[in-house]
């Protein structure tokens, strides 16, 4: 990938927009490179009850330093595929916190 470039996410109004496909069930969370043009997230909670969701939330939160009300999943509720929204005032220093995480 062309430095600079994540396939994955986009800066949009509001903050970054990070396409997903998510793992659910995994032995520990954590990025897993990219799945198509979607980088790939494993959670350990299972896809009960959205629970997965919710760590999915929570670990983007977590790895991206901002509160857990700024991350919100915006697509993809019952679906591997996600589509996450990263409020931030400065979307520049989430792509490159993105960037040195996957």
């Amino acid at each position: 990938m062309p430095d600079g470039e994540l396939p994955f996410a986009k800066v949009v109004e509001s903050g970054v927009r990070i396409e997903a496909h998510l793992q659910p069930g995994a032995k520990r969370s954590g990025f897993s490179g990219l799945y198509g043009e979607r980088v790939k997230i494993a959670v350990m909670s299972p896809p009960v009850d959205g629970k997965a969701n919710e760590a999915a939330v929570a670990f983007l939160a977590k790895s991206l330093k901002r509160p857990r009300s700024m991350v919100e999943l915006v697509s993809g509720a019952t679906s591997r595929h996600k589509v996450f929204l990263v409020r931030s005032d400065d979307p520049d220093a989430v792509m490159k916190k993105l960037k040195e995480l996957v």
